[in-house]
């Protein structure tokens, strides 16, 4: 079960804590994680919309969940999710995806998840290895 963060933050405190365990809070690109900071010690899932492909505020929030605030549960991407933006999402700390694009869904049936195989930038994700330049790292 998916909850909108403002409902979630709606309940009473004990309604809250008995669906922690069991649900997973979806927090749009418009909204702060701050709010949502004291649960993600209980929280299995955070889901981070993506309501448009060209809108990329949820790829800083993934990072940030990741990096900031050492959240290590399953970080979600819903909504318009691509398949050419999947090893960006990995790389920033998402970790698992609802799919509706039809293409993406074949291409990831498929075994074909693309992307570059080399990145000049740290991410959210541990590297697969270096290669000669410390600069350089190799794709997941």
């Amino acid at each position: 079960m998916i909850l909108p963060l403002q409902f979630f933050l709606s309940l009473e405190a004990t309604l809250q804590e008995n669906l922690l365990p069991r649900c997973a809070v979806e927090v749009s690109p418009g909204e702060a994680l701050d709010r949502l900071l004291p649960f993600l010690d209980r929280l299995p899932v955070v889901a981070l919309a993506f309501p448009a492909f060209n809108d990329g505020r949820s790829y800083s929030k993934a990072e940030l969940l990741r990096s900031r605030f050492g959240y290590r549960g399953d970080i979600r991407a819903t909504g318009d999710v691509l398949i050419d933006q999947i090893p960006h999402m990995l790389r920033c700390g998402i970790s698992s995806f609802e799919v509706k694009n039809e293409t993406t869904l074949r291409r990831l049936e498929a075994g074909r998840r693309g992307g570059v195989p080399l990145h000049y930038q740290p991410s959210a994700a541990a590297p697969a290895g270096r290669g000669k330049y410390s600069w350089r790292r190799a794709s997941q």
